[in-house]
């Protein structure tokens, strides 16, 4: 399998950086995670927009190129034979001294990785929530990046251990439901779409925007707030989001049955997805035309 390393093309085998890099020694970096579907990048101008954000925040200095990394996913999908793949791009600090450094990045160190997708994401799989007792704990900025931090993530993994159709689900420390551990979470009640607001802690996920932005086509009502997991069980419908495993229909939370896959607003939702899968760049371009899709 082949990744890009700062620009060129190297057999992951043969990938190097640095130990003084300050990602690795102090979790310094950000990146993102989406799905080519034969070859498209599934809603890339986020995905970017979103890292862009984060690289300033981390104080990277660098601002990806898209037609530069649209270059290099493009001859990863050729040489690795994966025109429908996993994509993660990440930008940690570089090299550098060791002690905390307050002068902007200048050297960041860029990888592209690309692997195969899991065959199970082939089928709609449904998926267990259980609550977990670990809490989604305070971001370091005023919002969650998505960044190099992520034993909070691998600690509620391990209360779930290996089970890959149950997703865990964090509440803040004040008890409000947050997100998944790699996910974010939706649900429906009455003709209303309800997820966390990004004021909980939680990622703001770029398939959580994307669902947010098609409710009105499904005339749907939604809204973002505080919410109990009192409020998450009444739901008629639950659902995760992520970029990789797009939506992921809920069938049971802590013994309590909801529809799953059989739900008839994320039927909806799955079919507007499948649509914009091959296509889409941006959210913005769902209404470009007056209004309409």
């Amino acid at each position: 399998m082949y990744i890009f390393l700062n620009g060129k093309m190297v057999l992951k085998e043969q990938a190097e950086i640095s130990p003084f890099d300050h990602g690795y020694l102090y979790g310094i970096g950000a990146f993102e995670t989406f799905r080519t579907y034969d070859g498209h990048p599934f809603l890339f101008d986020d995905h970017l927009s979103r890292l862009e954000d984060a690289l300033k925040q981390l104080n990277i200095d660098m601002i990806p190129e898209k037609s530069v990394l649209l270059e290099q996913i493009r001859r990863l999908s050729i040489a690795n034979e994966l025109p429908d793949s996993y994509l993660r791009i990440n930008v940690s600090a570089g090299i550098g001294e060791i002690g905390l450094q307050t002068t902007p990045y200048s050297n960041p160190t860029t990888i592209i990785f690309q692997k195969k997708l899991p065959s199970t994401l082939q089928q709609l799989q449904e998926k267990k929530g259980k609550l977990l007792k670990v809490k989604r704990n305070t971001p370091e900025t005023a919002e969650r990046l998505k960044s190099h931090h992520y034993l909070n993530n691998i600690v509620a993994k391990r209360e779930i251990a290996d089970q890959p159709l149950t997703e865990g689900i964090f509440l803040n420390e004040h008890d409000y439901v947050a997100e998944g551990i790699t996910s974010n979470i939706f649900w429906i009640k009455n003709q209303t779409l309800y997820t966390p607001a990004i004021e909980t802690g939680i990622l703001k996920g770029i398939t959580r925007q994307y669902i947010l932005t098609i409710a009105p086509l499904l005339n749907l009502k939604s809204e973002e707030g505080f919410y109990s997991k009192e409020a998450l069980l009444d739901a008629d419908e639950v659902f995760f989001t992520n970029s990789i495993q797009e939506a992921i229909p809920v069938n049971d939370i802590a013994g309590i049955e909801f529809p799953g896959k059989n739900g008839g607003f994320f039927r909806k939702i799955h079919q507007q997805y499948r649509m914009h899968s091959g296509s889409l760049w941006g959210r913005s371009e769902i209404f470009d035309n007056g209004g309409q899709q």
